[in-house]
């Protein structure tokens, strides 16, 4: 939110000083003089910015993976893309949508403006939708009195952000029409409870259940949080057979 500000006001100042250039100062110039150096740079740079602010504003937008909270479905330092116009094309900054095309599906990997803290973005997987009921107990996931089962496929280690190496087991979960990974420390206490989930807002999740500060924490995410589905992972510096990977 803060990057999408800072575009906004160099934007401004860019393009006013080439429009002022180009109504006012440039009548003043004697023929064929060279642009002053301010004007030169707003002209050069103005085209530029204005090419990224649209594209992350509209289309896509970079993101790094800075936590385990997804793990195994992303990694730390993952690169990833998050497609800004599936969720509905939104005014930059201010969040509010102006022309809707869809909602979060349930199993959708998202990622919002977190609910305490709008200026920190979170990426979370989609679990409840708005008029859900969500239990969570044992380790086990309950959607509207239904148990989602969960496939076990081999015991998973990973090193934790403190370098500590974590000892899980992963296992296949269905959630709507995705077929995704996820993580349990079998000895480990996460929170459980029940949620109900309010209309116009959302249920997240993190596919590393243990490990992962969700809304069993800090509760639901708002509808005019969302910034946009994550799709691709496009670099990670460490592992970099992860290039090209599409995240379901």
């Amino acid at each position: 939110m803060m990057f999408a500000l800072f575009m906004v006001v160099v934007l401004f100042v860019t393009g006013s000083i080439w429009l002022l250039d180009k109504l006012v100062l440039r009548k003043n110039r004697a023929p064929n003089s060279p642009d002053p150096m301010l004007v030169e740079y707003s002209k050069s740079f103005f085209p530029v910015i204005l090419a990224v602010f649209l594209i992350r504003s509209f289309i896509a937008e970079p993101f790094k993976i800075p936590s385990g909270s997804m793990i195994p479905t992303l990694q730390i330092g993952d690169f990833i893309l998050v497609n800004k116009f599936t969720y509905g094309l939104r005014v930059p900054i201010l969040n509010s949508t102006f022309i809707e095309t869809s909602h979060p599906k349930r199993g959708d990997v998202f990622v919002f403006h977190y609910p305490p803290d709008p200026s920190i973005d979170y990426i979370k997987r989609v679990v409840g939708l708005p008029g859900d009921k969500i239990l969570y107990q044992d380790k086990q996931l309950y959607i509207n009195g239904q148990k989602l089962d969960m496939a076990y496929i081999d015991d998973y280690s990973y090193e934790s952000a403190g370098l500590n190496q974590v000892h899980a087991k992963r296992f296949e979960e269905q959630l709507g029409d995705v077929t995704h990974d996820l993580l349990i420390e079998e000895n480990s206490m996460s929170r459980e409870g029940a949620f109900e989930v309010p209309e116009g807002h959302y249920f997240a999740m993190g596919d590393n259940r243990d490990n992962s500060r969700d809304s069993r924490y800090w509760g639901f995410v708002p509808e005019q949080n969302l910034v946009g589905k994550a799709f691709f992972i496009w670099w990670n510096f460490d592992q970099l057979k992860r290039i090209g990977t599409s995240i379901h």
